[in-house]
């Protein structure tokens, strides 16, 4: 009886709010109005704890973290690990008055003998290699952005292993401004260690083999997320201005820093997400005026 009084109270309190409002309270738990224009977005858990223990004046409404940072209004939401999960995230975004998303975390470095990357250098993508399932879907139900996307062969389609990848390729980009600001800002704080390239996003932390790892490198891809192709694409289709600043935290392919081969933790690897917090507070003021 308690649970029938209960669920027609919540179908009376859903008549009264959209369908687009009640999208944004069942996947972030709060209303879309307690969402600020800037959000940031880590994916794991020491990424999220450590933004929030330097967010000021912070108030919790259900998943969103507000408060401010150098001064900035800001919210901080943990999208979760993968693509899917930033794609909810992001469709929650899209129905509140979010206008800029950055997204900061960590990310793989690919390791080769013609490739200069180390655990804690700082990454900012200026493209992302839509290695993902998720990008597929919304490029299936949205065909004209295929027109606005760049695209190449696929190198992983031509291996042994990998034959049933798809042939084509498309690659998703940040917004062009954001991404500037976070490089200037990068390279007048560290010297030696920011890195702008291409990156490739997967959906499958654990197939990092040495033949995938080598495919990349021949396309002078230096770094691998879980996350940055779909907040890209769906930065350019919903009209939110959107990057990613990485934090390299081991190197798939690598001996000694693989971290699904070995337990040794390099000791650049907490200051390098350090520094990548660091770049965007300090940025923040000059991404609130690109708005």
């Amino acid at each position: 009886m308690l649970n029938k009084i209960k669920g027609q109270m919540l179908n009376l309190g859903l008549k009264f709010i959209s369908v687009n409002e009640k999208v944004v309270r069942m996947i972030l738990e709060t209303g879309s109005s307690n969402i600020n224009e800037i959000v940031i977005m880590p994916a794991v858990k020491i990424v999220m704890k450590k933004l929030a223990k330097r967010l000021q004046n912070k108030i919790v409404h259900g998943r969103v973290y507000n408060g401010t940072l150098n001064g900035i209004k800001v919210s901080i939401i943990r999208s979760q690990v993968g693509c899917p999960n930033m794609a909810l995230t992001l469709e929650c975004l899209k129905r509140s008055k979010a206008k800029i998303v950055v997204r900061v975390d960590f990310c793989g470095g690919i390791y080769g003998e013609n490739t200069a990357i180390n655990i804690g250098d700082i990454v900012i993508p200026k493209s992302a290699y839509c290695g993902d399932g998720t990008s597929s879907e919304y490029l299936r139900a949205n065909p004209t952005l295929l027109n606005r996307l760049e695209s190449i062969t696929n190198p992983l389609s031509s291996t042994q292993n990998l034959i049933a990848s798809p042939q084509t390729i498309f690659i998703s980009k940040p917004n062009e401004i954001l991404k500037q600001l976070l490089i200037k800002e990068a390279r007048s704080l560290l010297t030696g260690k920011v890195i702008e390239s291409h990156l490739w996003t997967t959906d499958a932390l654990f197939c990092e083999t040495y033949e995938f790892v080598r495919a990349l490198n021949s396309i002078d891809i230096k770094a691998i997320d879980m996350e940055s192709s779909i907040l890209f694409l769906l930065g350019q289709l919903y009209n939110i201005k959107v990057a990613s600043i990485l934090s390299v935290s081991d190197l798939p392919g690598d001996e000694k820093y693989d971290l699904l081969k070995s337990n040794d933790l390099h000791p650049d690897m907490e200051s390098g997400i350090d520094n990548a917090i660091k770049i965007l507070i300090k940025a923040l003021p000059k991404i609130q005026h690109s708005i």
